[in-house]
């Protein structure tokens, strides 16, 4: 690995170096691979979201983020454009996040959190889809995503406003996720009077 790419620091609102985004891209991968097989088994013949996640690995593991990332990634999201159904447009979506988390902003915005979150999000909202559309799976697979977080993670998550709650599925599950992920709580809860919730910085 490059070690000056390594530690090589992308300045905005505030700071985040090569590696919390290779944090965070790895963390978004893990739910666009657990969901690409509803995508691939339903259009076979599409390679563009496995290619935006084999890219997202070649950042994840050293290399520096190139234009790769960037086109697989919009590939990936034409290839959700055109899949036949919201379960494979979402994961063909998150496969489309994971290349792209390698270009996470550091401005404050909370549009910014999707970057981070919106592929979990997704697959817990594909968990639904495939179960019938019971949301008490897509909460179980928030709590899985919540458990998954590493503190660099939420470290890097805390530096952006809080997700704001949207008008579809998506973006209340991540929206759901994000207060989770703030808080230290299972999704769903909230602090009572005696169990604060952690300050954010």
């Amino acid at each position: 690995m490059d070690m000056a790419q390594s530690t090589h620091t992308v300045s905005g609102d505030f700071d985040l170096t090569m590696d919390e985004l290779r944090v965070v891209a790895r963390y978004v991968v893990g739910h666009a691979e657990d969901v690409l097989p509803v995508f691939e088994q339903a259009v076979p013949d599409d390679p563009r979201p496995r290619a935006a996640i084999d890219a997202a690995w070649v950042f994840i593991n050293g290399a520096n983020r190139t234009k790769l990332q960037r086109v697989t990634s919009l590939d990936a999201h034409r290839a959700a454009r055109s899949a036949p159904s919201e379960a494979t447009r979402l994961a063909a979506r998150s496969a489309g996040d994971a290349a792209s988390a390698a270009y996470l902003h550091p401005i404050a915005q909370a549009s910014q959190v999707g970057h981070i979150l919106r592929a979990s999000a997704s697959a817990a909202r594909i968990g639904e889809l495939m179960a019938g559309g019971y949301p008490t799976v897509g909460d179980a697979l928030l709590e899985r995503s919540r458990q998954r977080a590493t503190p660099p993670i939420i470290d890097v998550l805390r530096r952006y406003p809080p997700a704001p709650t949207g008008s579809n599925r998506v973006a209340q599950l991540m929206s759901t996720l994000d207060h989770a992920l703030r808080t230290g709580l299972p999704p769903g809860r909230t602090p009572t009077i005696s169990e604060p919730a952690p300050a954010e910085r």
